[in-house]
């Protein structure tokens, strides 16, 4: 009987991790009880697994519909990759996207704009900093007014101020591409894009105004290998070009 017990207890701490003091005190929201799809919702394409949610088969999104992201917010969650995987959390309207990725098996990985925790086609993080393929990354969104910071396993590798002028060559991807950092009300939606991935953990808390987060000025991205950004140039052609 009591080892009975202590299995029960044990599967009620993996189907929901409950939240630390810390983030008890800064009124984190769970956004899953790691049982259900409660608030969420996809095309039959995602499963629970172990309290996560994972993408199983073709082919969809996997929504938060229960309310829109507050304008000023801290999103934490974790994220796990199958090899070659490529997949995102998206939290803006249109392309703003916290980029989850196989850095070394997918092929976007060469290009850091693309590598895990950049913000996908705009802002590269200034290290990679992801666990093995199979392992749990932790990560963070942060957005306050026109600051935005990625964390990935307790780093905080991309923290910058969109309005500076100093960014307006990688804002300008992102516009090509679709995105607009000054678009609010967003749903939180977690990326399909063809291979298995599973997130869990998701906790939401509105950052108050009192809370000023600022950009940190020693911020560098990752450089672009010349042969990586000789293949984003002739992507930014094909968009404008359609765009005609």
């Amino acid at each position: 009987m009591r080892f009975l017990i202590t299995m029960i207890a044990v599967t009620a701490t993996l189907l929901a991790a409950p939240m630390d003091q810390e983030e008890q005190r800064l009124d984190f929201v769970a956004l899953s009880d790691g049982k259900s799809f409660d608030g969420w919702k996809h095309p039959g394409n995602w499963a629970i697994q172990d309290g996560a949610f994972a993408r199983v088969r073709p082919s969809g999104q996997l929504t938060y519909e229960a309310r829109t992201l507050p304008d000023d917010f801290e999103l934490r969650f974790d994220w796990k990759v199958s090899k070659g995987c490529n997949s995102g959390v998206y939290y803006r309207p249109g392309q703003v996207e916290y980029q989850v990725l196989d850095d070394i098996g997918s092929p976007y990985g060469e290009n850091p704009r693309q590598a895990a925790a950049s913000l996908f086609f705009c802002m590269a993080p200034s290290k990679r900093a992801t666990r093995p393929v199979g392992e749990w990354n932790t990560a963070r969104i942060r957005c306050q007014g026109t600051v935005i910071e990625h964390w990935l396993n307790e780093q905080n590798v991309l923290s910058f101020d969109y309005a500076d002028p100093k960014w307006a060559s990688e804002i300008r991807l992102l516009t090509i591409r679709g995105g607009d950092l000054k678009g609010r009300g967003g749903k939180l939606l977690l990326q399909d894009h063809g291979q298995d991935v599973a997130f869990r953990n998701l906790r939401l808390r509105t950052i108050p105004a009192h809370e000023i987060i600022k950009a940190d000025p020693a911020f560098m991205p990752m450089p672009i290998p010349p042969a990586a950004l000789a293949k984003e140039e002739a992507r930014v052609r094909s968009m404008l070009e359609k765009k005609k």
